[in-house]
C-alpha cells in the first residue's frame, strides 16, 4: 500500500514562513536533551517538504546558515549545518510525485549493498540520491545526524546505513525517524548497530508497514506515544487497548487514526508537549527508563534555566533570511 501523505504540509500563503521552535543560539546539537534533539529534528524533517527557501529560512531560524537541497529523479534530500554540525534530511512521500508513489508501492525485496535483503522501492530512491550525498560528505568534519519522516525516514535509516560502512570519516552520530515503515529483512537491519531513534505516534499506520509476513523487521529503539500523546512504554494487549481507544476517540471526531496519526504536525505536538513537561521537571518514567536502558543521557543538567535553547517566534519577529544553496540534478 501506497504510504499516506502528509496532508498537513500544504503550501504558506505569499510571505509566509514556517514558525521555529527550536533556536540553538550557538549550542552543538550534542548538548541539547534527547527530546530537545528530537522536537529539532522533527522541525527539520518536516521543513523538508518544503521548497528550499523557505526550508532554508527555517533552518537559519533553529541555527544552520547552510542549506543545501538535492534532487534526483524525484529523491529529495537537504543537507542543513553550521560550525558544529550536520544534518541530512530526506524528504517523504509526495503525493505529486510518481517517484515517491513508485517506491512506496514497490514493496518486494533487493539484496541489499551489504547483507540481508532491503525493500525496492526505498533502496532506489536512495541509490538515486546516495552519490551526491556521499559526495558532499566526503570532506565533512563536523558531528553528522540523519533525520526523517515516513518515506523519508526510511531513505534516511539506509542513507545512515551506508555512510557508516563507507569511507566517510564522520560516522553517523544518531539517526532520528518519525513514522517510518519498516526498510528490511532482520539481517539487514541487524547489520550495522547505529544511535537510532524510532518514533512512533499510537495508531500511526505507516511504521506497521510493510507487514512482517513478508520478513520485514524494525530496526532502532522505538519511542512510542500513547492516545493521550505521553511516551508510554505498554507493549502486548494493553498496546492494542491504547490504540482502540485511541482510534474510537478520533473517530467520533470524523478523523481515522491511522493516517492522522501520521502527521508531522501530530509528531511535532507530541514532542513539544513532552518537552514542556520536562522543563517544568516533569519527566515521564517511561521515556526515563528507555533512556537508561539504552545509555542515551537526557543532558537536562547542561541547561541552565535562565537560558533556553528553545523559543516559539513572537508575532512581528523576523530573521535575516538565509542564503541557501541549491543542488539540482535531474535525468
Amino acid at each position: 500500500m501506497p504510504l499516506p501523505t502528509p496532508q498537513d504540509v500544504k503550501p504558506l500563503a505569499p510571505g509566509a514562513e514556517l514558525v521555529a521552535m527550536t533556536r540553538l543560539e550557538g549550542r552543538p546539537v550534542s548538548q541539547l536533551t534527547f527530546l530537545e534533539k528530537s522536537l529539532l529534528f522533527a522541525e527539520l524533517s518536516r521543513a523538508s517538504y518544503f521548497s528550499r527557501t523557505i526550508a532554508g529560512q527555517l533552518a537559519e531560524d533553529v541555527g544552520f546558515p547552510e542549506t543545501r537541497f538535492y534532487d534526483r529523479d524525484g529523491a529529495q534530500a537537504y543537507l542543513f549545518g553550521n560550525e558544529t554540525d550536520a544534518v541530512i534530511c530526506c524528504r517523504g512521500t509526495e503525493p505529486n510525485e510518481w517517484n515517491d508513489v513508485r517506491a512506496d508501492l514497490n514493496a518486494f525485496m533487493d539484496a541489499a549493498e551489504t547483507v540481508g535483503r532491503v525493500h525496492r522501492g526505498f533502496k532506489r530512491e536512495v541509490d538515486d540520491l546516495w552519490p551526491r550525498l556521499e559526495k558532499a560528505l566526503v570532506s565533512n568534519e563536523r558531528v553528522l545526524w540523519f533525520a526523517g519522516h515516513s518515506l523519508g525516514g526510511a531513505m534516511t535509516a539506509i542513507c545512515a546505513g551506508r555512510c557508516y560502512l563507507s569511507h566517510i570519516k564522520s560516522s553517523p552520530e544518531a539517526v532520528f525517524t518519525f513514522g517510518s515503515p519498516r526498510v528490511g529483512n532482520q539481517r539487514y537491519i541487524n547489520h550495522v548497530k547505529l544511535n537510532y531513534y524510532r518514533w512512533v505516534n499510537n495508531n500511526d499506520i505507516v511504521p506497521r508497514v510493510p507487514p512482517m509476513w513478508l520478513g520485514y523487521r524494525h530496526g532502532g529503539v522505538e519511542v512510542y506515544a500513547n492516545r493521550r500523546g505521553r511516551v508510554s512504554g505498554v507493549r502486548g494487549i494493553l498496546r492494542v487497548r491504547d490504540r482502540w481507544w485511541g482510534f474510537w476517540r478520533t473517530l467520533t471526531k470524523g478523523r481515522i487514526d491511522h493516517f492522522a496519526d501520521h502527521l508531522m504536525g501530530e509528531y511535532l505536538w507530541v514532542i513539544d508537549k513532552a518537552l514542556d513537561q520536562e522543563r517544568a521537571g516533569l519527566h515521564a518514567p517511561a521515556l526515563e527508563r528507555l533512556l537508561k536502558k539504552i545509555g542515551c543521557p537526557s543532558v537536562v543538567e547542561q541547561h541552565p534555566p535562565e537560558a533556553p535553547h528553545f523559543v516559539t517566534m513572537r508575532e512581528g519577529e523576523t530573521d535575516d533570511v538565509t542564503e541557501v544553496v541549491e543542488v539540482t540534478e535531474t535525468k
